[in-house]
């Protein structure tokens, strides 16, 4: 584990959040993430509902408990390569009393981030990650981003 916060302002009262990184991506993952980059840019696509700007992402199905076939999808329609994606790390949720809006497996919930060195072939933006005031920051995987030069 690289980062925890106990209470974030997102989950359910009683929650916190971890930030990990290891060998093989864990189970429950609700979420895959792709991280492209240039230097300090971040290739990021519009969200399905908010339109705001954030690595390209795809839902997990339970047949695919750890993601891995929902990854290399992704990786696939992103920038068109059959290489599977590296494994960076994941945010854990962990969240022992949900509330009806919550919307993700409990107690426990992943959501991982791989990384490319490929470049994207689809529209996208890419966002300076390094800014003071960059957007990114926001996000919840954002911490994860130092780490994704980990052998």
């Amino acid at each position: 584990m690289v980062g925890e916060q106990v209470a974030p302002s997102w989950l359910p009262a009683g929650s916190r959040v971890q930030w990990i990184v290891g060998a093989a991506p864990p189970a429950p993952m609700g979420l895959v993430r792709l991280l492209i980059r240039d230097g300090d840019r971040v290739f990021c696509v519009p969200r399905e509902r908010t339109g705001a700007l954030d690595l390209p992402t795809r839902r997990v199905g339970e047949a695919d408990p750890a993601g891995l076939k929902a990854i290399l999808a992704l990786g696939i329609e992103v920038t068109g390569s059959t290489e599977p994606p590296r494994w960076v790390g994941v945010v854990r949720n962990i969240v022992p009393a949900p509330s009806g809006d919550y919307g993700w497996p409990a107690p426990v919930a992943h959501f991982g981030v791989w990384q490319m060195e490929n470049m994207p072939r689809i529209d996208g933006q890419w966002l300076d990650a390094g800014e003071e005031t960059s957007s990114l920051k926001e996000r919840h995987w954002f911490p994860l981003l130092a780490l994704d030069r980990l052998p």
